[in-house]
C-alpha cells in the first residue's frame, strides 16, 4: 500500500487519485495514518462482499430459528394488540 502525507495528498491532488486506481493509499498526518484512498470499484467490490457475509449471517441465523419478516410481524402485531 502506498503512503502519503495529507499536504502531499492535497498539493498533488491527480495523483493521489491516479495512485488510488491501482491500489490503496494511506493517506498520515504528522506521521500517523488517518485515512485510505481507494478506487471507486474497490469501495464497490468490499461493499458487495459485505453485503455477503450479512446475507450469511442471515441465513444462519434463520436457519437456527430466529424469526423471519412474516413471523417477526405477526408477533409484533400480536404484542400490540395485547390486551392487558
Amino acid at each position: 500500500m502506498k503512503e502519503m502525507a495529507s499536504k502531499k495528498a492535497k498539493d498533488n491532488f491527480g495523483e493521489l487519485l491516479d495512485t488510488a486506481q491501482r491500489e490503496p493509499v494511506r493517506i498520515t498526518k504528522k506521521d500517523r495514518p488517518v485515512a485510505v484512498v481507494i478506487s471507486l470499484d474497490e469501495y464497490q467490490r468490499l461493499q458487495e462482499l459485505e453485503d455477503l457475509v450479512w446475507a450469511k449471517k442471515a441465513q444462519s441465523a434463520s436457519k437456527k430459528g430466529y424469526l423471519n419478516n412474516k413471523d417477526s410481524e405477526a408477533l409484533l402485531g400480536d404484542l400490540l394488540n395485547a390486551k392487558d
